[in-house]
């Protein structure tokens, strides 16, 4: 995806504004993948200046040492959730199989599903992988697949636009957080820098909040939006945990050294 802006350009085309009804302050998570301590760190954060709402983008399993307790914290914290590609393989869904991830994924995926409790199976399995709001359309992946399409490119954010009149397009899914405005039919902007604050205004735009557990921008913090849709802005978060605790937990656990090691470096 085209970066030559780092963040969007707030000169997005005039749409359909977003509601002003919709005046609520909402922190936007995704992404988890089982990373407790990045989870913890930040809804800590958040706490400290309380959302009305907490929305989650799916994918709360999947890679990580500690599924049970985030899908607890989840589920507790949560107002909206979706279900990613890596909670329905460790729910054995036909729709997605362990022959679709790479072999560290796919060894992550045997494991979480082996650890699964019968709570955390009832709640994943309760969720789907898209939900609207009023002015905002809310996907695991994008429009055009909602589990398993990333937007990482010009060609797939102008798909995602086409596929939706929504106001607010947000997605999970690529662990990159991105801003993107559709102006005059071209999509600008890209990867959102730490601290970026976005004017949504009167135009059309498709946010991704990064990731909490396993960020893949060269940034190892857990990231996570805010969103103010009364004053329509957007704030990119980032969050230091303990990469340490977490890497060795994934090792006491026989998961692969690779899914460690990449925590350290955010990639």
């Amino acid at each position: 995806m085209s970066q030559r802006n780092q963040a969007a350009t707030s000169q997005a085309a005039a749409a359909a504004p977003i509601p002003q009804n919709l005046a609520v302050r909402i922190a936007v998570i995704s992404d988890i993948h089982a990373n407790l301590y990045a989870l913890e760190a930040v809804f800590a954060e958040i706490e400290r200046d309380p959302p009305d709402e907490i929305w989650c983008l799916g994918d709360t399993v999947g890679y990580g040492p500690r599924p049970n307790e985030c899908c607890a914290l989840v589920q507790e914290r949560s107002s909206l959730v979706l279900v990613g590609n890596h909670d329905l393989v460790a729910l054995g869904s036909a729709d997605v199989t362990v022959e679709d991830f790479n072999p560290e994924a796919a060894a992550a995926s045997i494991w979480t599903s082996s650890e699964l409790s019968p709570g955390s199976r009832e709640f994943l399995s309760s969720l789907a992988p898209q939900a609207e709001r009023e002015g905002a359309a809310l996907f695991h992946g994008s429009p055009s697949d909602p589990v398993w399409d990333y937007v990482i490119t010009d060609l797939a954010a102008e798909e995602a636009f086409a596929l939706t009149q929504a106001s607010l397009i947000l997605v999970g899914h690529s662990h990159v957080p991105t801003a993107l405005a559709l102006a005059d039919d071209v999509v600008q902007g890209g990867v959102a820098s730490t601290g970026f604050e976005a004017d949504l205004g009167p135009g059309r735009w498709l946010l991704n909040p990064g990731s909490v557990g396993q960020p893949r921008d060269g940034d190892a913090r857990a990231a996570y939006l805010r969103l103010d849709l009364g004053l329509r802005q957007a704030s990119f978060e980032r969050v230091a945990y303990s990469v340490d605790r977490t890497q060795a937990e994934i090792r006491e656990r026989g998961l692969p050294d690779a899914l460690a090691d990449r925590l350290a470096l955010g990639v």
